[in-house]
């Protein structure tokens, strides 16, 4: 299956959040991501079979992943850069808990046999997708910052299956932090 590890949104906060998407950015440029597949990941691990499931599973129930947290989500962001942007993205305030969060959950996907990932971890969640790349400057310059805080309390395996009209996630199993 194709999976990663992610921080799931809470209902009101994605509820929150569509809201001032939609308020700050009513013409949203290239194709936006349906609010309902919105996410944080944490760790991207492609296709896996079964047997890394069960082992990726096992490991994040038996991983110490700190304790709950305070998120604060921020103003919009563009990679790889605002005048050629691919991905229209919010970000998070202060990532310092997020980073540790990602590195833990890192270590125990490489105990459980999964290679290290293969680009650094940033903290952001993708709202639309452009193709081609294209200036968003105008469109994250006028929107401030969202300020909506979310309570981190559990990260989830997810499976992510490609179709017709976008990706379709559903949550294998969830993780809570603080046992």
């Amino acid at each position: 299956m194709r999976a990663f590890v992610a921080v799931p949104l809470d209902d009101e906060t994605r509820h929150r959040l569509a809201h001032l998407v939609r308020e700050g950015v009513p013409a949203m440029p290239g194709h936006p991501v349906p609010p309902d597949n919105w996410h944080l990941t944490l760790r991207f691990l492609g296709e896996i079979d079964d047997p890394a499931v069960d082992r990726v599973q096992a490991a994040l129930d038996q991983a110490d992943l700190g304790e709950p947290f305070e998120a604060r989500w921020g103003g919009f962001g563009a990679f790889p850069r605002m005048s050629r942007a691919g991905v229209l993205w919010i970000g998070i305030e202060d990532t310092s808990a997020l980073h540790e969060l990602a590195e833990r959950v890192e270590a125990a996907l490489m105990s459980a046999g999964q290679p290290p990932a293969d680009r650094p971890f940033r903290a952001h969640l993708t709202i639309s997708r452009m193709r081609p790349e294209q200036d968003v400057s105008a469109v994250i310059d006028g929107v401030p910052p969202l300020a909506v805080a979310m309570r981190v309390d559990r990260i989830a395996l997810f499976e992510s299956r490609l179709g017709r009209g976008g990706a379709k996630y559903r949550v294998v199993e969830e993780f809570a932090l603080g046992r």
